[in-house]
């Protein structure tokens, strides 16, 4: 059984950054992709982020790109999410989720197999 445990949410003021981890544990690891979603109050859960394991290949929602940066470190099996340029729109529950078989559409929730519980981002205007 794989467990994710994502670290790192709170609050910021609008134009500040933060860093979110998630750390992935199990008897047997193995993952083709990981990544980030997010679901703010009365909506959907959307795409944020996602890397493949293996080539560090990265994938952004357009609502995020230029601000976001995955990232991951295979030996530690955890995958970073690094936000700047916070605004209040990115307020939301931060799931990170595990891709275990290779996927041509790794920004699909569908895809992903595991997630962790979530943690809270707070943007203050």
């Amino acid at each position: 059984q794989v467990q994710l445990v994502e670290s790192g949410g709170g609050l910021v003021q609008a134009g500040g950054s933060l860093g979110l981890s998630c750390a992935a544990s199990g008897r047997t690891f193995s993952a083709y992709a990981m990544g980030w979603f997010r679901q703010a109050p009365g909506k959907e859960r959307e795409f944020v982020a996602a890397i493949t394991w293996s080539r560090g290949n990265t994938v952004y929602a357009y609502s995020v790109k230029g601000r976001f940066t995955i990232s991951r470190d295979n030996a530690k099996n955890t995958v970073y999410l690094q936000m700047t340029s916070l605004k209040p729109d990115d307020t939301a529950v931060y799931y990170c989720a595990l891709c275990p078989t290779f996927s041509l559409r790794i920004a699909d929730a569908s895809a992903y197999e595991h997630w962790g519980q979530g943690t809270q981002v707070t943007v203050s205007s």
